[in-house]
């Protein structure tokens, strides 16, 4: 009886890199032959959180892997089906050892972990997980999380050496598992990033170039920021880069001239990324409800108001100009800046009082740099529910004259309003009969009207906000809340 050729697999999932990689270095370790494998899930395909423009960035992620592999003759397997089944599969050709990062997902990739732990445990399969980030798994308390998560962060990084590794050929047998990707995927659509670990290095490269210098200044403005943020949060949400690697490199730009408040801020940002990730993976459960449970009861607008109001929202179809330009770069290019996005949440749930849970699969199917530990906390948190954060309700008008002064933003985006002079691009509606009818501008023509009244909406938005952050209930999860995931100073 000839003897299965004993190999390991490396579980690609959000850590589409070579570099930094501990589960590579694990398996070449081992002495084994490698299968670098990632699996398109039914359950990834059918979850609403994700559109085309995420699976179109997996696989250019996947074909710049493949590219930088080329050398060693081996590439990335791409295999669709439930992962538990092909495993078993894998195991019966002679998989003995899987090796990947943590997960920090949605429900179901946690229900999937579970179950192939349980398969593992059955089976005799090695599987080793490596941490992700600086999260921590299973953590008990937040009193050393700073120190943990400096450790983790500034800790040498993982960087295999493929000259030492074998690669195991997987046989025809496992065909009937091959993934076709969508045509959509295989062409660039020239509005949105381009993924891969190559484009995440020349990205964090031109930031510290020239652009990243007028960070700080430009954090907050929707035109501005698209060229002098960072733009790595999609290589970061999906493993082009890891955070130690962008910590490190911000590290040795530390002393540029001139550079000392934009590399302070965007360091702070960085600093917050695994902190958020960290809080979802402790109660990852606010998938479902509010992290409050107490404002599961809040008294958001009735149903079919609140599909209406979001259709409209979802839309930019709002009549508010830097509600609807937010909405459709958005749309169109897979990103807007952080303050835009806080403004889009707090309008949806503070100004339209249209229940959280309605936006947030929509918001996540269209940010391309969606993380799931960063957007469930940072959507309850802008939405008012959390019962320990400040209560923001962002006055859309005054948040367009602040940040858009000419209009630059809106015009791009609603060029109907291309006409008007700033003094009225930011509430068209508020333009005198005798200048709109200069202009050549017809408000209910050429655009619309609010769907709501902004002043008495926000008014009764305080009412509701206040009122309800006095409930006992409220109260008493506030303080378990602060205890469970508050970082101590």
């Amino acid at each position: 009886m000839i003897e299965k050729q004993r190999f390991s697999v490396v579980w690609l999932k959000r850590d589409l890199r070579l570099r930094d990689h501990q589960p590579i270095v694990r398996a070449i370790a081992r002495g084994r032959p490698i299968l670098l494998l990632y699996i398109v899930e039914s359950i990834m395909l059918e979850d609403p959180h994700l559109d085309i423009r995420h699976w179109r960035f997996v696989y250019q992620s996947l074909q710049d892997l493949n590219q930088q592999l080329s050398q060693f003759d081996t590439g990335v397997t791409v295999l669709m089906g439930e992962c538990t089944k092909i495993f078993s599969d894998l195991e019966a050709m002679g998989m003995d050892a899987i090796f990947s990062h943590e997960e920090i997902g949605l429900a179901h990739t946690y229900k999937r972990d579970y179950e192939l732990a349980d398969w593992c445990n059955v089976n005799d399969v090695l599987w080793q997980e490596s941490f992700y980030g600086a999260v921590k798994r299973p953590l008990k308390s937040r009193s050393t999380w700073q120190k943990h998560w400096q450790k983790r962060i500034y800790s040498k990084t993982d960087d295999p050496i493929l000259d030492d590794a074998f690669f195991y050929q997987l046989p025809q047998s496992m065909s009937r598992y091959q993934y076709l990707w969508p045509k959509e995927c295989k062409h660039h659509h020239p509005s949105f990033q381009l993924g891969g670990e190559k484009r995440a290095w020349f990205t964090m490269h031109h930031f510290f170039k020239d652009r990243g210098k007028r960070y700080f200044g430009n954090i907050g403005k929707p035109l501005e920021a698209r060229e002098t943020c960072s733009r790595l949060s999609p290589y970061l949400a999906w493993g082009n880069l890891s955070l130690k690697q962008v910590v490190q490199f911000t590290q040795t730009q530390q002393d540029r001239t001139g550079w000392k408040a934009s590399i302070r801020a965007f360091s702070s940002r960085l600093h917050w990324h695994c902190h958020f990730i960290q809080k979802f993976e402790t109660e990852s459960d606010m998938q479902y409800r509010s992290v409050n449970t107490a404002y599961e009861k809040y008294p958001y607008c009735d149903q079919d108001t609140a599909l209406k109001r979001f259709k409209a929202w979802s839309k930019g179809n709002t009549g508010i100009p830097i509600i609807d330009a937010s909405m459709l770069a958005l749309i169109n290019t897979g990103y807007l800046n952080f303050r835009m996005r806080a403004m889009l949440v707090s309008f949806l749930c503070h100004h339209l009082n249209v229940d959280w849970k309605l936006g947030v699969k929509f918001l996540a199917s269209q940010f391309l740099d969606f993380e799931p530990g960063i957007h469930y906390p940072q959507f309850q948190m802008q939405a008012g529910i959390t019962g320990t954060n400040t209560i923001r309700i962002y006055n859309p008008i005054k948040q367009s004259n602040e940040k858009d002064p000419n209009g630059e933003f809106i015009k791009k985006w609603l060029p109907q309003l291309s006409c008007l002079p700033k003094e009225y691009i930011h509430a068209p509606y508020d333009i005198p009969a005798m200048e709109a009818a200069f202009l050549n501008f017809d408000v209910d023509r050429d655009y619309m009207r609010p769907i709501i009244d902004v002043e008495q909406a926000a008014k009764e938005a305080r009412i509701r906000l206040w009122a309800f952050r006095k409930d006992k209930g409220v109260r008493q999860e506030a303080i378990r809340i602060v205890k469970q995931h508050t970082v101590p100073d």
